[in-house]
């Protein structure tokens, strides 16, 4: 498999550590988001949408949209599960997933800050808007999982909500964001970053970090 990325693209951070938890080698192909690599001709070529990431499978085809590709390989190499198997248990696991991946990332992510950019926002007020994303959308998943048994979002082993959940916490810190406020959410961090699973896909830890 290759896995096209960026070491500090959340969706792929996500799609790294799906990776790793199912034991899976991948070869990583970065294209730097900040230089416009992504809209390169020969990658719109795999992915039209010029994101990231974008997994090129075994057998040739290309799958894109991180929680796609996590599902896909939860549903091609099942152990360890990201997705239990109640019905009920994993509906409530995509939703917060989905809230994060669906709701947080995208109104923060790079390209809607340089649209900001662009219609003449200031630089202060960019970075106040995705703040404000971020903290909106994470005071809502600390309510989403405040009685759920931990230590990890849905109990005690990682699902898909944990590997969208460690990404948006990183990002949130990067925006200045005070994530104190949410115990419940850093207590899920705490369990999931103690994982070589998890150390091993951090942005520090990728090749083409910066």
């Amino acid at each position: 498999m290759r896995l096209h990325g960026y070491f500090r693209s959340s969706a792929a951070y996500r799609v790294r550590i799906a990776l790793n938890l199912k034991g899976l080698s991948a070869e990583h192909l970065p294209h730097h988001l900040r230089k416009g690599e992504q809209r390169a001709p020969a990658y719109l070529a795999l992915n039209p949408q010029g994101l990231v990431p974008t997994l090129e499978c075994d057998a040739g085809e290309i799958l894109t949209q991180s929680l796609a590709i996590v599902e896909w390989l939860e549903e091609t190499h099942p152990q360890p599960p990201l997705l239990p198997k109640d019905p009920l248990r994993r509906a409530k696991i995509r939703a917060f997933s989905q809230a994060i991946a669906c709701d947080i990332h995208p109104v923060q992510n790079l390209k809607v800050l340089a649209r900001l950019r662009q219609l003449g926002l200031a630089e202060e007020k960019v970075k106040e808007w995705a703040a404000w994303a971020n903290r909106e959308g994470l005071a809502a998943c600390e309510k989403l999982i405040a009685a759920e048994p931990g230590p990890f979002c849905f109990g005690a082993s990682p699902t898909m909500a944990d590997l969208c959940l460690v990404p948006q916490l990183a990002n949130a810190r990067r925006f200045g964001v005070d994530v104190s406020a949410f115990p419940r959410l850093l207590q899920a961090e705490a369990a999931a970053k103690a994982l070589p699973a998890f150390a091993d896909a951090a942005p520090e830890r990728q090749s083409d970090a910066e």
